[in-house]
């Protein structure tokens, strides 16, 4: 009795898939790109919910940086007197800082009669010798009046 010959394919043509080649997919594969998507979408949620919550809260994120800088900037004119504002002066012998107050308050002390441009400039004898130099992009002198 002689075998059967094997059968093999022709020189150079393709070979036919056997069942559970690596043409079908594993399980394996599946798991972790799942995984994988779940994991982004995850973070993808979470980074909108910051950024939604940054942008709606009342109580923080961008609403607490604009009070911030409302306050900062409100904290910044309290030192920067115009002509008629009612003024506190701290330390009148030295350098004098002055801050606006209510010209009705027990706390108020001078008002502002003149501001002169210029570092250095003398007030008129009609004041009282307060003096405050400062600079806003220019430098200029403030001469008071006692209450």
């Amino acid at each position: 009795m002689s075998t059967p010959p094997s059968y093999q394919q022709p020189y150079g043509q393709p070979q036919q898939p056997t069942p559970g080649g690596p043409n079908r997919p594993r399980q394996g594969n599946m798991l972790q790109l799942l995984l994988t998507m779940v994991i982004f979408l995850a973070i993808v949620g979470g980074v909108g919910y910051w950024v939604y919550d940054y942008n709606t809260n009342p109580n923080g994120g961008q609403a607490k940086e604009e009070a911030e800088a409302v306050a900062q900037h409100n904290e910044d004119k309290t030192h920067e007197p115009q002509v008629g504002d009612c003024v506190k002066v701290q330390d009148p012998q030295g350098k004098p800082v002055p801050t606006i107050v209510d010209c009705g308050s027990a706390e108020a002390e001078y008002k502002t009669g003149e501001v002169l441009p210029g570092e250095g400039m003398k007030c008129g004898p009609k004041f009282d010798g307060i003096q405050h130099t400062a600079s806003r992009g220019f430098d200029y002198t403030m001469c008071f009046t006692k209450l």
